[in-house]
């Protein structure tokens, strides 16, 4: 399992262009990837549950993967939501 963080920098928040293209990049990953705010927890396969965290600009997500891909699914996540989050 890996884990990291990320800190919201896009000043409108995780709204929905970011959290569909996030869903289609993780949509690729055969490990389960779950994300972790502070209003709750949601499976990053699911965009209404994205959406649901209602993530704020300056919120910490917490990312986890877990599962036959995670070392490469956590890098190239990471480098998602830094170039998009």
């Amino acid at each position: 399992m890996k884990e990291f963080k990320h800190v919201i920098a896009d000043p409108l928040g995780m709204h929905a262009r970011p959290a569909g293209m996030l869903v289609k990049a993780v949509a690729g990953y055969a490990s389960k990837v779950t994300v972790t705010a502070p209003t709750g927890t949601a499976d990053a396969k699911r965009l209404m549950a994205l959406m649901r965290l209602a993530a704020k600009q300056g919120m910490e997500l917490t990312v986890t993967v877990d599962g036959a891909d995670e070392e490469k699914a956590a890098a190239e996540l990471q480098a998602f939501l830094a170039a998009n989050l």
